[in-house]
């Protein structure tokens, strides 16, 4: 290499940064492993702390072991002390102990921070402790600029139970009273698709099912729709809508211009999601370089 060409790559500015603390998915379709996908897949430099491991593939969650709280600070601040960060995700925590220790060092923080509160896999088998869930809402919601319930974790959470569309706004409401700034209810486990008067078919039988999201900070509202995929590979979909949409806020989009982009790109992995063991396979996170 030349001098001026050792020059112009050293020279050359790093991507935007993007830190998820999480769980490891020894399957690869959600859980850290999808995070990292998804913010190399959106143009973003991703890095981790490792809050958990469990042995996982496409049929459940054979097991999880957390990591000590001491891990899991030493790798935020090896991390942020060094190489700093424009945007943080969380998902699985596990723990009460985890979920304090996360939600403290992020209050120090000033990027922009996603929530996605895992309670559930895709399986449903419990990822977090019962124990937690106060610490859930106590600690880690408050610190949140956008937190990421699908309707399983809004019932966990808030004892809300959705039935329809309009109950997105009730769930929005509760989880807001908890802190975060937004809050970004995921509408894809709704079974059925209603009409103005509430009526409606059963989501697993109509063909023109849409999958609502709502977005709202209390004040403004966002739905976001797209067209529900009759595709049963759906591993990982809340992992990546969380790690899209700080993919977007690293990059400086405001919230709902994140949320739109990070939408759009998880309706793309949905569609294209892949066989893979004898279960549920994964979203296909690299669906866009691939021109699919």
């Amino acid at each position: 290499m030349t001098t001026t060409s050792a020059h112009s790559a050293s020279a050359r500015s790093a991507p935007p940064r993007v830190l998820t603390v999480a769980g490891s998915d020894s399957g690869g379709g959600a859980g850290i492993q999808a995070d990292l996908k998804t913010m190399l897949a959106l143009g973003t430099h991703g890095m981790s702390v490792v809050a958990a491991v469990t042995a996982q593939n496409s049929l459940g969650v054979q097991g999880y072991w957390e990591l000590p709280a001491e891990a899991v600070r030493a790798q935020f601040r090896s991390v942020v002390d060094d190489i700093g960060v424009q945007a943080v995700k969380t998902g699985m925590l596990a723990s009460a102990e985890l979920v304090e220790t996360v939600a403290g060092l992020l209050a120090d923080v000033a990027a922009p921070v996603v929530v996605d509160p895992v309670g559930v896999s895709k399986h449903g088998d419990p990822l977090l402790a019962q124990d937690a869930l106060d610490s859930v809402r106590t600690k880690l919601l408050p610190v949140a600029t956008v937190a990421t319930p699908n309707l399983d974790e809004v019932a966990q959470l808030t004892g809300v139970r959705v039935t329809n569309e309009a109950g997105l706004r009730e769930a929005a409401a509760a989880v807001l009273s908890y802190g975060p700034r937004w809050a970004l209810i995921k509408g894809g486990h709704l079974a059925r698709h209603t009409d103005g008067d509430g009526s409606g078919t059963d989501a697993r039988t109509s063909g023109a099912e849409e999958a609502v999201d709502l977005l709202t900070d209390g004040h403004e509202e966002h739905w976001l729709r797209a067209p529900r995929h009759d595709n049963r590979h759906t591993h990982g979909t809340g992992c990546t809508l969380a790690s899209a949409l700080a993919a977007g806020l690293a990059r400086g989009l405001p919230v709902p211009e994140a949320a739109r982009a990070a939408k759009e790109y998880v309706t793309g992995a949905l569609a294209a999601g892949f066989p893979l063991g004898e279960g549920l396979g994964p979203v296909d996170h690299g669906w866009r370089l691939r021109g699919s």
